[in-house]
């Protein structure tokens, strides 16, 4: 910090950051909703984003946006409860969380997709959900995941007013999963549902409990190792926060490093510093390399026979479906095994690309499906796309 080597907004920075430390060192502990001054980081970054208010004290940094989404499922499921509580979850929806809820004693209520629609969430649907659940559990929160893993669909404006009006008549907690924000393709504009909810004024905006999730691994900033996130309360009672606290209390605070980290990505170099060039430079070549992928990835998928791409509004992943052959399927069977994780294993051994079953995160009946991640450089994904077409046309041809 006392040479030149770095630019002075830099060790401006690092002086603010270890004098908001106790001690001056990030060997320390910290206040179990995190640093104050990084809270308020956050805080004002939620502000800048959604024009609407949010308050440090409705903010709690954590080891992750799963470990915070974790924590407020703790709040709501009762294991012992009869009929059980339950959790309304998208299909398909990464595997993380419906272990949490599962862990939890509660139930799992699925709502689908609708994938011949870019995997657009619909009321409708969700309406059915909950009429699947009379006497079986009691649903007592919604969750939804926007921009979509796997599925990198965007939620419209639109789209996520009509959810909040289902969870105000329904009177149902909403669980909105946002740690993709940052990846966000092309002309595409992310949309928060706490600005949506703020927009649409009372008595949605007064009423209805929201908590919103982001996290330092999945933005920009691709920090993963360091396992920072945090999660804002909207319309929590006064009564259930003092549990949020004692929850967050327990394993104490969030890792240092990570709560850095974390005010890295709200609280970015601004025009005018000596580093702003620097960062703009690089997140550009992110979201430049990222665009092209998914463009590319679309492209190549939708060209292959049997597969079908939906576009990718945003996040990290593709996910296409799979026509497999009769007697692929078949030969899945005789190996005891799921059709797309057959698929995917031939993939592995004959191409040596790494990618994930649909079935780890729910499909409709009858369909199959492979994640992809988009997260790498140009030439890695061209590479890729390279091998899938060679394997994917030679897997075609031998269970034809």
């Amino acid at each position: 910090m006392n040479s030149n080597k770095l630019p002075v907004d830099v060790r401006q920075r690092a002086q603010w950051l270890l004098g908001s430390c106790a001690g001056g060192s990030v060997g320390s502990y910290t206040a179990a909703a995190g640093i104050p001054n990084i809270v308020n980081s956050v805080s004002e970054f939620i502000r800048r984003r959604d024009g609407a208010p949010s308050y440090p004290e409705n903010i709690y940094i954590s080891p992750g946006s799963q470990w915070s989404i974790t924590n407020i499922l703790k709040l709501m499921l009762n294991s012992k409860a009869s009929p059980r509580t339950g959790v309304l979850i998208p299909v398909p929806c990464h595997s993380t969380t419906i272990l949490s809820i599962v862990d939890l004693g509660g139930a799992i209520v699925p709502y689908y997709l609708s994938e011949n629609l870019g995997w657009e969430l619909q009321v409708a649907e969700l309406h059915r959900a909950l009429e699947s659940a009379k006497g079986v559990c009691k649903p007592t929160a919604l969750y939804v995941i926007n921009p979509g893993n796997p599925t990198g669909h965007l939620q419209t404006r639109k789209s996520i007013q009509a959810v909040i009006q289902f969870v105000a008549e329904k009177k149902l907690f909403l669980l909105a999963d946002e740690v993709y924000q940052d990846y966000v393709h092309g002309e595409n504009e992310f949309v928060s549902y706490k600005r949506v909810l703020a927009e649409m004024g009372p008595p949605f905006s007064e009423t209805v409990e929201l908590a919103s999730f982001h996290s330092v691994s999945k933005g920009v900033m691709g920090e993963c190792g360091l396992r920072g996130g945090y999660v804002e309360l909207v319309n929590v009672d006064p009564a259930v926060m003092k549990h949020v606290y004692t929850l967050f209390s327990k394993d104490t605070c969030a890792p240092v490093l990570a709560q850095i980290a974390l005010n890295v990505m709200v609280n970015p170099p601004r025009r005018g510093d000596p580093s702003h060039r620097l960062y703009t430079v690089e997140t550009e070549h992110i979201k430049t390399t990222l665009l092209h992928n998914a463009r590319r990835a679309y492209e190549v998928t939708n060209s292959l026979p049997g597969v079908c791409c939906q576009p990718m509004d945003g996040g990290a992943f593709i996910f296409p479906r799979l026509a497999l052959p009769p007697k692929a399927i078949q030969k899945a069977k005789e190996a005891g095994t799921e059709p797309d994780i057959f698929y995917c294993n031939r993939l592995l051994e004959d191409a040596g690309i790494l990618t994930a079953p649909g079935c780890q995160f729910g499909q409709r009946e009858g369909t199959y499906h492979v994640r992809f991640c988009i997260l790498v450089p140009v030439a890695t994904m061209e590479e890729l796309l390279r091998r899938l077409t060679s394997f994917h046309t030679q897997f075609m041809a031998e269970f034809s």
